[in-house]
């Protein structure tokens, strides 16, 4: 059995497998966690939420997706409709293709690239052509101002989300994402140095700070409240998808929520533990393997659940930003604190480990 997947034909098969099972998990767990988020909002509200289409108001995104794929695509006669297509498939697919480089549990990736960080930096960066082509694709200037107002916010926080990534970095000593969560096995994710035990208790002062950094700037990368700016209703009519419908528009708000999810699952990977429940699973040595690779993917799972609706809250509770206070944030307090943040953690790994 072993050597047939060591064949090409074998490999290719098995690579086509995995590929097939993540894209249809995400899309599956997209559907389900969109219903979440609607039933959040609907709770602070004291609404019901989605509750007529199946039980509980679990097929509601399901018929969502139907209706947007058996509605009319509507492209404006002034539109380059080339682009004005391609656009919203190109967020579709980079927001996919960016999964392969995530550990779901030990050995279950798609690609266990040893430079994963460096490959979500190239994809994702490439995710804002997607926006930019569908503002200036649609012919009209809510839309432009829109896809210009997106592009703006997601690479003002790229840098941010970078800088607070070089310290798991500097940390870890990888950038595989499964070296990285390895790395952190054992109580508490070893939040006090990736494995340096309790004589690294000072990274704490440092690393907790980057993990509310990051969950702050996800907010901003994937535009969620308070940063939704370019899709303001009251400025700016729904921003760069304003001229969108039926099925463009949908894979613009699966990329959308694939990205949303992603990080999720990135903070997850990077701060706490990924797939380690946070403490030591030596009682499951005599477990069959399948078994304890499947219980630490639930535990991975529960956590992005969790972040999805932390994110999910924040849009319950806090205000939209200004674009002038989300620009601030951004460049004046974000990029000089993440900086600051390097600097310590490259002088402790020279200093203290290396010396």
């Amino acid at each position: 059995m072993t050597e047939m997947w060591s064949t090409p034909g074998g490999w290719t098969l098995l690579t086509s497998v995995g590929i097939l099972i993540v894209t249809v998990g995400i899309l599956l767990s997209l559907a389900f966690l969109l219903l979440l988020d609607r039933k959040i909002w609907a709770s602070v509200q004291m609404r019901k939420g989605p509750n007529v289409v199946g039980p509980f108001g679990l097929l509601q995104s399901f018929a969502d997706f139907f209706k947007f794929v058996l509605k009319e695509i509507v492209v404006p006669a002034g539109a380059d409709k080339v682009v004005f297509i391609l656009a919203p498939l190109i967020t579709f697919v980079l927001a996919f293709i960016v999964w392969a480089a995530i550990p779901f549990a030990p050995g279950w990736v798609i690609s266990d690239l040893n430079v994963g960080i460096l490959y979500i930096f190239a994809i994702s960066s490439l995710g804002v052509y997607g926006i930019i082509m569908g503002g200036w694709a649609s012919n009209s200037k809510y839309p432009f101002l829109g896809s210009l107002r997106s592009a703006a916010q997601m690479v003002s926080y790229e840098v941010s989300i970078g800088l607070i990534i070089i310290n798991v970095i500097l940390l870890a000593g990888t950038m595989n994402l499964s070296a990285i969560v390895t790395a952190q096995e054992g109580w508490f994710w070893n939040w006090f140095g990736f494995g340096g035990g309790l004589d690294s208790w000072p990274l704490l002062i440092v690393m907790f700070p980057m993990s509310i950094m990051f969950f702050v700037s996800a907010l901003a990368e994937t535009n969620r409240p308070p940063f939704d700016l370019p899709e303001a209703e009251s400025e700016l009519v729904a921003g760069y998808q304003v001229e969108y419908s039926s099925t463009p528009y949908l894979l613009f708000m699966i990329g959308e929520y694939a990205n949303i999810v992603f990080m999720c699952a990135m903070i997850s990977l990077l701060f706490f533990g990924g797939w380690n429940p946070g403490f030591p699973i030596d009682f499951a040595a005599e477990w069959p393997p399948f078994l304890v690779n499947f219980l630490l993917f639930l535990v991975f799972a529960a956590k992005i659940v969790f972040w999805f609706f932390m994110i999910s809250i924040v849009k319950a509770f806090v205000p939209r930003y200004r674009y002038d206070q989300l620009m601030r944030l951004g460049w004046k307090i974000f990029l000089p604190t993440s900086l600051v943040a390097v600097v310590i953690v490259a002088a402790w790994r020279v200093f203290v480990v290396g010396g």
